[in-house]
């Protein structure tokens, strides 16, 4: 059955009023820390460095929070996590695609990602962001296949669209289309722009439908 135009808006909505709650910062973990244990359903957003996460991710909730931890210092390399209205858990994955870092620095952060990705029950999607401008690469296609093999559903979502043609976005979509090889590959390509907002609110309202309802919001540590 195809959504109406209404159910679009109410799902907007939805997404909205879900993302302008309170995002707090949880816990940052490298490779020698402790995955925090979380009973939320949890959204996980990676990429390929300068892939414009942060600005997205900013866009997604009207703030800086995550952002600014995550270009805190030390922190480049660390999962950080955040809790978004009791409902939500959002994680920031270390960027990837560093083929001139040290071979152990590598070794230990698809070991980290292992670990997260194989261990975590309540991960229900892992986003991954994909410039728009560059399509994808080989490391986003080995990261695929890493969540592939430990059976977490993956998302595409492109940034930076207002920076690309016509042409350009068909081409992505082309990539896509010959992605179907991923079992774990989310039928559904999101385009968005954090500059001109394009596609936040699609985004958002995909997110929403895995948070926990309103009505069933863990209540605040100090309730």
């Amino acid at each position: 059955m195809l959504a109406t135009n209404d159910d679009e808006i109410m799902d907007e909505e939805a997404g909205r009023i879900l993302f302008a709650q309170s995002c707090s910062f949880i816990a940052g973990v490298t490779g020698d820390g402790k995955i925090p244990v979380s009973h939320l359903p949890e959204i996980a957003f990676a990429g390929r460095s300068n892939v414009g996460k942060s600005s997205l991710v900013n866009a997604l909730t009207g703030r800086s929070t995550l952002a600014r931890v995550s270009k805190t210092p030390g922190r480049t390399r660390q999962l950080n996590f955040f809790e978004l209205g009791r409902r939500l858990g959002l994680v920031d994955l270390p960027g990837y695609g560093f083929a001139k870092a040290p071979k152990g620095e590598i070794r230990a952060w698809t070991e980290m990602m292992r670990t997260y990705l194989s261990g975590r029950a309540n991960l229900r999607r892992v986003c991954i962001l994909i410039d728009s401008r560059h399509g994808t690469k080989p490391s986003d296609i080995e990261f695929m296949d890493l969540l592939d093999e430990t059976a977490v559903s993956y998302q595409l979502v492109l940034t930076k669209t207002d920076q690309i043609n016509q042409a350009e976005g068909e081409d992505r979509k082309r990539e896509f289309a010959a992605l179907a090889r991923h079992g774990a590959l989310h039928p559904r390509l999101i385009s968005t722009s954090a500059r001109t907002g394009a596609g936040i609110a699609l985004l958002r309202a995909e997110l929403a439908a895995l948070a926990l309802p309103a009505g069933l919001a863990l209540p605040a540590a100090n309730a």
